[in-house]
């Protein structure tokens, strides 16, 4: 896992990727990137939960120059191709922190479900935390999110499930929605009640059988905790999609600023993280980028290009 400074990487194009490849980008060069991964909240979007024209101009470059783009987000499908749809061109989302990989027109690649067995024994070890439980399945129907009640869950993700009441299902007991694998299963609430999500799920004996993932935002007091099916994340999802495009590890970019990016920051060769990382991710001495209120995309990315300029931030 290469740490060089973005300014000594150069450009490479895709071959049978979506990006027109350039004659000029074809040539093999030691330390080209080939592949950005870029998470989307946090990183791409600035702190009013949009994309700085900057930063939107800066991936159409990376593009334009042959780079592949691929956002990687804990985001399911449906709720991040808003947010791609603004890149205004054609790529592959990775979503639900690895689950889905799939295109913009809804072309699958991969699926890595949850069995509805192992996420039926963790509903009955989390009894306590009914009231943080989110069930996602892949469809883009009622039903796709599925809950007990919102009474217990904090403010963001309550307006966040208000935009998305078109999906949302109430089913109680929850277990009776699972006729079929879910993505994943969610615990959502303030940073102490997550805490304690943390250490019960700990203790319900299922290692080897699922991931967690956490994301965490203590500004707004709001802890995410993704359950997965073993395996699954966003770094082993973004290894799978470059391999099936050929390419090598020390070609990949990644950028991120939670928790849940980790596996994905380990796997790229050239790892990213944003001047608002958590502690977890600025203590591994990864090049750090300017924050997301400051086009820290824009800056890494920009940088890749010209070859100009260190782009490491105290």
């Amino acid at each position: 896992m290469g740490n060089a400074n973005i300014s000594d990487l150069k450009i490479e194009a895709v071959d049978g990727g979506s990006a027109p490849l350039k004659p000029e980008s074809r040539s093999q060069k030691p330390g080209a990137i080939r592949l950005l991964a870029m998470d989307i909240d946090g990183t791409l979007l600035n702190p009013q939960f949009q994309i700085a024209e900057r930063d939107l101009s800066a991936l159409r470059l990376a593009r334009e120059a042959g780079i592949e783009v691929v956002l990687v987000t804990g985001r399911r499908h449906r709720f991040a191709l808003p947010i791609a749809e603004q890149l205004g061109f054609d790529l592959w989302l990775i979503s639900s922190n690895g689950a889905v990989t799939r295109s913009l027109a809804g072309e699958t690649f991969h699926r890595d479900m949850m069995p509805v067995e192992t996420c039926r024994k963790l509903c009955g070890a989390m009894q306590q935390f009914r009231g943080n439980t989110v069930l996602t399945f892949d469809q883009e129907t009622k039903g796709a999110i599925v809950l007990e009640r919102m009474d217990e869950l904090n403010e963001s993700i309550r307006r966040w499930l208000e935009k998305n009441m078109a999906y949302i299902e109430f089913v109680v007991p929850i277990e009776k929605a699972l006729v079929r694998d879910p993505v994943q299963a969610m615990f959502c609430g303030s940073m102490e009640r997550m805490r304690k999500a943390l250490a019960a799920l700990a203790a319900a004996g299922m290692d080897g059988q699922v991931t967690v993932l956490r994301t965490e935002y203590p500004e707004r007091d709001l802890s995410m905790i993704d359950v997965l099916n073993a395996g699954c994340s966003k770094g082993h999802a973004l290894e799978r999609w470059a391999a099936h495009r050929g390419i090598g590890r020390e070609e990949v970019m990644a950028v991120g600023d939670n928790h849940n990016d980790v596996e994905m920051l380990e796997f790229a060769g050239h790892p990213v993280i944003m001047g608002n990382a958590c502690a977890e991710l600025r203590g591994r001495g990864w090049t750090v980028t300017l924050g997301n209120d400051a086009c820290g995309v824009a800056e890494a990315v920009e940088a890749v290009i010209s070859g100009q300029g260190p782009v490491v931030r105290v």
